[in-house]
């Protein structure tokens, strides 16, 4: 544990020394702060006290954002030959791996902590299902480790960052869009199926605050499933 701590603080210095923490943080608060409070269907308009607004635009604003945290993570270094030199250190694969992940975890925490202003306040508008608003920002965790998982897959197997940040943007699609369209006109064992692997049907059944053991397999699957084969991928560098 020792081990995948120095890595994650590692790589938390890179974000914030390279100002790419805090230009993700503001923009997601301000993406999130502006679709909540003023744009679309927002708290006003809606005229309830609810996040729905905000676990709308965030699951969205997610979805391309974290690409883009993940995709130097791997590819930066493969492209400048650093991680010949973080593969010389005594630390097992798999601990660099872990580290980065939480490091990028870590930061999407922190913006995540910083829109509990919107829960107090829209909570002192009027009555709010306090029950539903914690598992929103579960599913948004959730969310947010399947999809780092991919990213840190698709950077380990790229020496470019935009290639890694598309790829990880064109495997996730699947999961955000096209396995749920295809569901919607499937049906049988193999709707099902598709409809399982589609993240807005888990996304859905947790923001209305149930938390279902599949919803949890699912991206626990998908977080495992990722680190793994990124953990291979390193595996082969050091070959």
């Amino acid at each position: 544990m020792k081990h995948i701590w120095i890595i994650t603080r590692r790589e938390l210095g890179i974000f914030f020394n390279s100002l790419m923490a805090y230009i993700m943080i503001v923009a997601f608060l301000g993406f999130s702060g502006l679709f909540t409070w003023f744009l679309g269907s927002d708290v006003f308009f809606i005229k309830q006290a609810s996040m729905e607004s905000f676990f709308n635009i965030a699951y969205w604003t997610l979805f391309f954002f974290i690409p883009g945290l993940t995709m130097r993570l791997f590819a930066e270094e493969n492209r400048s030959g650093t991680i010949e030199l973080l593969l010389t250190r005594p630390v097992n694969d798999w601990q660099i791996v872990a580290g980065k992940f939480l490091a990028t975890l870590l930061l999407i925490l922190v913006a995540l902590v910083l829109t509990l202003p919107y829960y107090f306040t829209i909570a002192s508008l009027g009555d709010i299902d306090h029950g539903a608003v914690w598992t929103g920002y579960l599913g948004l965790i959730l969310m947010s480790s399947a999809y780092i998982a991919i990213g840190l897959f698709t950077s380990s197997i790229s020496t470019n960052q935009i290639v890694g940040y598309l790829l990880a943007l064109f495997i996730g699609i699947f999961f955000q869009i096209i396995f749920g369209f295809i569901a919607g006109y499937t049906s049988g064992f193999l709707g099902q199926a598709l409809d399982f692997l589609s993240i807005s049907t888990h996304m859905d059944s947790i923001s209305r605050g149930v938390i279902d053991s599949r919803n949890l397999i699912f991206f626990l699957s998908l977080v495992f499933l990722g680190l793994i084969l990124t953990e291979s991928n390193i595996q082969k560098n050091r070959l």
